[in-house]
């Protein structure tokens, strides 16, 4: 494992992180099991989203006495109120659920204001009170530093030029960054970070990248793989799947970045990706992969989960996996996926088009006519 700093914190970090939201669930053996890996590889960064007190408990446990030798990100304004993942705005609620996580871990790392994605979610993580209450917390040593977690570029530029945050979370990886490929070319990214390498990157991100450079402010890397999807031949946007470790290498040579987190559930994915330490540096190279994108990724679900809460309870990150599975058959729906969607409480069936999903949405997906779609492929 090799060590970055993380910005302005000085906090030493593990180039490869974990990413805690799929052991959500789990049993504490699967989660035990998994952490037990991650430490053995040397990785110190967890992140820890998730609102419900059982993965809480259950990752501390693990930790055990290696709790004070990591560094854990939590999120202020995750919630589940309605056992249904959610943010909230609302103090009351946002304490709760942070109180609890301070409970379960003794201290957190990294408080993430979270989810700002939007004029309304800026307004909510930034308001008078909630930052009081982090930094009140932060001189009680509560929290050692503060966070903001974002998909948007433009508005996790806007919170870092408000000087509050330290670290940002952020969704990064080739497909979210690139423009089409007639706009511009990227240049090889090896090596130390140079301004002139930003061609061909979303200007808006390329500024936010430059921008937490200039202001020493680390980035900690979520959806480096795309939900899977630049992994997987039938999804990538490219004319060829990227590897995971082409993906990891891609996200450590942004600008400011300290470590990518990469979601696991089990020791054998960890030593999956713990193979970016032994392949060769061309296996590393994901410039030939570059150049071929299909598209700009917009509409395309990586069963993130912001879209919820739902209404009427569906878990609409799975709806879109097992319809994602159906797609790649047109005409035969796989056993699997087909019994998988029946034997959920609500399906794409019960979708009433709301359209609260698709507010949420980082990503412009159209949920609604994709609940639609499962109703038909899985009838």
């Amino acid at each position: 494992m090799k060590f970055r700093t993380l910005g302005k914190t000085g906090l030493q970090v593990s180039e490869i992180g974990l990413g805690c939201e799929h052991l959500d669930r789990k049993p504490y053996a699967q989660t035990k099991e998994t952490i037990d890996a991650a430490l053995a590889h040397g990785v110190n960064i967890f992140d820890c989203f998730m609102p419900g007190t059982e993965i809480r408990e259950n990752m501390a446990r693990a930790l055990g006495s290696n709790r004070n030798k990591v560094i854990i990100q939590g999120a202020v304004g995750s919630t589940d109120e309605r056992q249904q993942y959610d943010r909230s705005r609302d103090m009351t609620v946002v304490k709760k659920y942070f109180d609890d996580m301070l409970r379960v871990f003794g201290y957190v790392d990294i408080a993430m204001l979270f989810f700002v994605d939007s004029e309304e979610d800026f307004a909510g993580a930034f308001k008078d009170e909630c930052l009081e209450y982090v930094d009140r917390l932060k001189q009680k040593g509560d929290v050692r530093y503060i966070g903001v977690s974002s998909h948007d570029p433009l508005m996790a530029k806007r919170a870092i030029e408000t000087g509050v945050p330290e670290v940002l979370f952020f969704s990064l990886n080739p497909a979210f960054d690139m423009l089409p490929p007639n706009e511009a070319a990227l240049s090889h990214l090896f090596g130390t970070f140079d301004k002139t390498l930003l061609q061909g990157i979303d200007p808006r991100r390329s500024s936010l990248y430059q921008l937490c450079e200039e202001k020493n402010i680390g980035i900690t890397v979520m959806k480096a793989l795309g939900g899977g999807k630049l992994t997987s031949p039938q999804h990538t946007p490219f004319t060829m799947p990227m590897t995971v470790q082409q993906c990891i290498h891609y996200a450590l040579t942004r600008p400011s970045v300290a470590s990518v987190l990469l979601g696991g559930q089990t020791a054998a994915e960890v030593e999956e990706t713990m193979k970016y330490y032994t392949v060769s540096e061309s296996e590393r190279d994901y410039t030939t992969v570059l150049g071929s994108m299909r598209n700009n990724f917009k509409g395309d679900c990586v069963y993130c989960g912001h879209c919820q809460p739902c209404p009427v309870d569906i878990d609409i990150a799975s709806v879109m996996k097992f319809l994602d599975i159906a797609r790649l058959t047109p005409g035969v729906v796989p056993p699997s996926a087909k019994a998988h969607y029946t034997a959920m409480a609500a399906t794409g069936n019960d979708c009433i088009r709301c359209g609260a999903c698709e507010q949420r949405c980082p990503f412009d997906v159209k949920i609604m006519d994709s609940m639609a779609e499962a109703g038909r492929v899985f009838k």
